[in-house]
């Protein structure tokens, strides 16, 4: 007798049908503009009322085509609103969810704006890239070699953080035998293991928040946990006392140095509290890693500038004693061991004729 082959797609489909979900269809011309997204290598495509479609392109928003009414917003993103996201869009004003068209996978936000719907499209990339492809210092795998503590990967919104969180879980599959459990809101790059398991859990699908997935993700003997995005007190507390006991913990803040994401932690927490937290922090800290995409001078792309802070002694305790004004010294004090400050990279960046040297004074 033949073994059973599980299709995963169909397994998906009789979930989604038993749970009332009718499976997603895209529209004829929702599916063009997927296209030509594509097509164009834009990074995002933004979709609002009173406007043409509208893809970024090298960080330019470049519309396209003419202007949207309220009712053809509501005809391009109907077709993909599962009844789960219709609820979340009704309740919680937005919804987020990803859609694969042919071998490309989208993210999508849908949400209310003015009274009508608008839609922001994300590409997310089929290959898991490399550091160097990326163009990232080699010594940012150093990062991932601990077995405990936690790296945190920060920098405004759109500047490649999860990229890079994604080259870095590449870089454990490749070279190491771990067990590696990532919590994203939703799953952008779909890992394959290598030497690692990796197992990708997605909020609003696998499960209802990162905190609840993190304490569950403890009991599942991980070696590296990948938190999407430290959103709350009990997300940040958790990850905190799990790069204390034993675990690689990786995650991303929106602050633009690293002064900012350590007040961005402690802040989170009462008063009454944070003496505490800075203390479990200076103790759990690997790294912060701050980066900027910067246009490139000529043609079209854009060059990823850097801020490597590695916790040492003298980092730890300026976290416990609240001294944070202090960490740029340390930065400067601290290459020898390998940090980088983000104006020794843009300098580099500037000397290579990658950005111009207005763009740098820019990101200073």
């Amino acid at each position: 007798m033949s073994k059973l082959i599980r299709d995963p797609q169909l397994d998906d489909l009789v979930r989604r049908i038993n749970e009332g979900e009718q499976p997603r269809e895209t529209s004829d011309r929702l599916e063009r503009l997927l296209g030509e997204m594509s097509q164009r290598r834009a990074s995002d495509l933004l979709l609002t009322a009173g406007s043409p479609a509208v893809f970024r392109i090298d960080g330019v928003l470049t519309p396209a085509g003419e202007p949207l009414s309220g009712d053809d917003i509501d005809d391009l993103v109907s077709s993909v609103l599962s009844s789960r996201s219709r609820q979340q869009l009704t309740e919680e004003g937005s919804a987020d969810f990803s859609l694969r068209l042919s071998s490309v996978r989208f993210r999508i936000n849908v949400h209310r704006q003015r009274g009508t719907l608008a839609a922001a499209v994300r590409s997310l990339p089929s290959e898991i890239p490399t550091l160097a492809q990326l163009n990232l210092p080699p010594s940012l795998a150093e990062l991932v070699k601990p077995s405990r503590g936690l790296v945190l990967m920060c920098g405004p919104t759109g500047a490649g953080k999860t990229t890079t969180l994604a080259a870095l879980i590449g870089e454990i599959n490749r070279n190491e035998a771990r067990h590696i459990i990532t919590i994203e809101d939703p799953i952008e790059y779909e890992h394959r293991n290598i030497r690692s398991i990796i197992e990708q859990v997605e909020v609003g699908s696998d499960t209802p928040a990162f905190a609840s997935a993190l304490r569950a993700s403890l009991r599942q003997d991980p070696d590296v946990i990948l938190v999407g995005e430290m959103r709350d007190l009990e997300t940040i507390s958790t990850a905190i006392t799990a790069a204390e006991t034993g675990h690689l913990i990786l995650s991303t803040l929106h602050t633009s140095d690293a002064a900012h994401a350590i007040h961005r932690i402690v802040d989170v927490f009462p008063p009454a509290q944070q003496a505490q937290v800075r203390q479990q922090l200076s103790l759990a800290l690997n790294a912060i890693v701050v980066q900027h995409l910067i246009p490139l001078s000529r043609g079209k792309g854009r060059a990823v500038a850097v801020e490597v802070l590695l916790a040492n002694t003298a980092i730890r305790n300026h976290i416990r004693n609240d001294k944070l004004q202090n960490l740029a010294t340390e930065l400067t004090l601290g290459k020898r061991a390998g940090m980088i400050s983000l104006e020794d990279s843009l300098e580099a960046l500037v000397q290579q004729g990658m950005i111009s040297a207005e763009e740098a004074k820019a990101r200073l």
